[in-house]
């Protein structure tokens, strides 16, 4: 199987490695970055097409489908990867942090997705694969806002999924546990008040339990096989776990009680 996928947040961590697994494996590539002079060696070859596009700027999105479809033809798969993490308190945190995190992981990803869709109805085909997280069926402290996001993202997907049938486009879920990314450099953006002192034991301990997993969180590889699967196993499943820790949470947030999951998780964190 062979076709083009489109994929937001191709520079660095599971969108890199997911352009380099689909192009190795015969695909045409649109590897999409708001800055595209960091695509490195993937703007080398000829069935990658390396473009501009932030999920917050609906010109650019426009432009890059655009492009996309001038260079390909057919697109075959929309992989919505672009996203980043914040955290903190929730009352440290200013109103334009919080609308920029909903910004970019929910509006802009149904912004993509919108864009997307009138090539796919016309195909009566496609595959819209969106990166959620163990973070979209549970929460860490502190996580107020990428959790939320998160939850809306498999919200909206499984909502999606109904409508986008009836044009013959499937839809799927990524769920990945820590992964080994940058996720908690340029793509964590943290606020913290130190003058709110009630919060700062959590934030303490959430960071020496976060950089400990983070440390033994799988290769973006793990991601990036799951992907591919969801994209060639024929079948209409909805979600896809990625990771042996996510396997673990998500089948204890589904096996527990909210009261038995919640102190498991307190006592794992120390508070």
């Amino acid at each position: 199987m062979s076709g083009t996928i489109l994929i937001t947040g191709a520079s660095t961590g599971i969108g890199r490695t997911t352009a380099e697994l689909f192009l190795n494996n015969g695909w045409n590539v649109v590897a999409t970055m708001r800055s595209p002079e960091n695509a490195g060696d993937l703007a080398d070859h000829a069935n990658v097409l390396v473009t501009r596009l932030d999920v917050t700027d609906e010109t650019s999105i426009a432009s890059a489908v655009d492009r996309a479809q001038s260079r390909f033809g057919s697109i075959d798969v929309l992989l919505n990867n672009a996203g980043y993490g914040a955290y903190g308190p929730l009352e440290a945190t200013p109103m334009e942090k919080i609308r920029r995190q909903f910004d970019t992981n929910v509006i802009g990803l149904l912004a993509v997705t919108k864009a997307m869709l009138p090539i796919f109805r016309a195909q009566t085909s496609g595959t819209v694969i969106n990166v959620s997280s163990i973070g979209g069926q549970m929460t860490f402290p502190l996580g107020t806002l990428y959790h939320g996001t998160k939850f809306a993202v498999e919200g909206l997907s499984e909502a999606l999924h109904f409508e986008l049938e009836a044009i013959g486009v499937k839809m799927k879920i990524i769920e990945p546990g820590m992964i080994r990314t940058d996720f908690g450099g340029r793509s964590f953006d943290f606020s913290n008040d130190e003058t709110m002192s009630e919060y700062q034991d959590t934030i303490q301990k959430l960071f020496a339990v976060f950089g400990d997993a983070a440390n033994g969180g799988s290769d973006p590889s793990v991601v990036a096989d799951v992907i591919w699967q969801a994209v060639t196993d024929g079948t209409n499943q909805l979600r896809y776990r990625a990771g042996a820790d996510a396997e673990e949470f998500l089948d204890n947030r589904k096996n527990l009680d909210d009261a038995t999951f919640i102190a498991g998780l307190k006592a794992q964190l120390g508070l």
